[in-house]
């Protein structure tokens, strides 16, 4: 439950509670404390949304775009290598890029294990009136007028809103800082990033899911500005027995056509539209192995890779950032 009624604190305030917190909780885990720390964040989101920098720019783009990768047909850095200018120059070539090993392995492994249990436990905890002790699974009730919704749609295709597990949510942004990737975002987005308790999300794919194409730019309003991070929590893609993703691997500077034939609901693109779009490059499934990231903006066209002969989930994070002074109205923000 957040702390309301009090005297509002500045985000300057707020920010130095959040690194005193989370210092805390690097040297012993304590559920109360992380769910202070995303209350904080998300009272902090609204200072950031309500006082955004006056004038942010996306930095100028490193003059050689990152080279395509002969396998991925993708444009890959190593974590080294990240840095806002050529994320830039990548997006604006090739509308992502692919970061190899941005986590290690182990840590990768450990969130998937605790992704498992997340779902495990708001299963449990469904009709009740239970709170889960260890935190992972107790549903953030936001400031008003927000509202987190859809909840039961997300559900419904393999997901768990992160800020909805407080141990969860400490632990894929203490990864994203200790890899330096807020940075990255900060400097790409122009200002300090937020990210949103609707779109930030938990997912365990399963091997019979079935892929919807779609950009994400389609559902989250006009003028934004945004990065989502997608990374691999498991082995998936390729070759390997759970699904991965497809992708048109090229920079689209508005939405494709929507809702056409072949399609079940008015943002979904149809496979002959998305093939189209991919033009000679052709529509790719990359392999990832987990620590494995993706970036790319709201208007990379992309959906589930799905086929027969799968039999095991493919765990993941999907982490939107959007810079304050453009956030989606429609969402709830949580500082970075």
């Amino acid at each position: 439950m957040l702390f309301r009624g009090k005297k509002k604190k500045s985000a300057e305030d707020l920010f130095a509670e959040i690194d005193t917190l989370t210092e805390a909780n690097r040297a012993q885990r304590d559920p109360d404390r992380e769910a202070r720390l995303r209350e904080l964040r998300h009272l902090a989101g609204i200072a950031l949304v309500d006082g955004p920098p006056g004038n942010p720019a996306y930095p100028e783009p490193d003059p050689v775009p990152p080279p395509r990768d002969p396998v991925s047909k993708l444009p890959e850095v190593t974590p080294d290598e990240l840095t806002p200018e050529i994320l830039r120059a990548a997006i604006l070539d090739s509308g992502c890029l692919l970061v190899r090993g941005l986590m290690d392995t182990d840590t990768a492994l450990g969130l998937a294990d605790d992704v498992e249990k997340s779902f495990a436990v708001r299963t449990e905890l469904k009709g009740s009136s239970r709170r889960d002790p260890e935190g992972y699974y107790d549903e953030l009730q936001p400031e008003k007028p927000y509202v987190v919704k859809k909840r039961d749609w997300i559900e419904e295709g393999g997901g768990v809103l992160a800020a909805d597990s407080p141990k969860m949510f400490f632990e894929m942004l203490d990864s994203f800082e200790r890899v330096n990737l807020r940075r990255v975002i900060e400097g790409y987005l122009g200002e300090r990033p937020a990210v949103t308790a609707d779109k930030c999300t938990l997912r365990k794919a399963t091997p019979d899911v079935v892929g919807a194409w779609h950009q994400d730019g389609k559902f989250m309003g006009d003028d934004i500005r945004a990065m989502n991070v997608w990374l691999a929590l498991s082995e998936c893609g390729g070759d390997h027995p759970a699904p991965g993703m497809d992708l048109v691997p090229r920079r689209l500077d508005g939405h494709v056509a929507a809702g056409t034939e072949g399609t079940f609901f008015p943002s979904q693109v149809s496979q002959a539209v998305a093939e189209e779009a991919a033009g000679e490059l052709g529509i790719v499934r990359p392999s990832f192995e987990p620590g494995d990231a993706l970036l790319f903006d709201d208007m990379f066209l992309h959906q589930t890779g799905g086929r027969d002969g799968l039999t095991e989930p493919r765990y993941a994070i999907e982490s939107w950032f959007f810079g304050p002074s453009a956030f989606p109205e429609i969402y709830v923000p949580l500082a970075f």
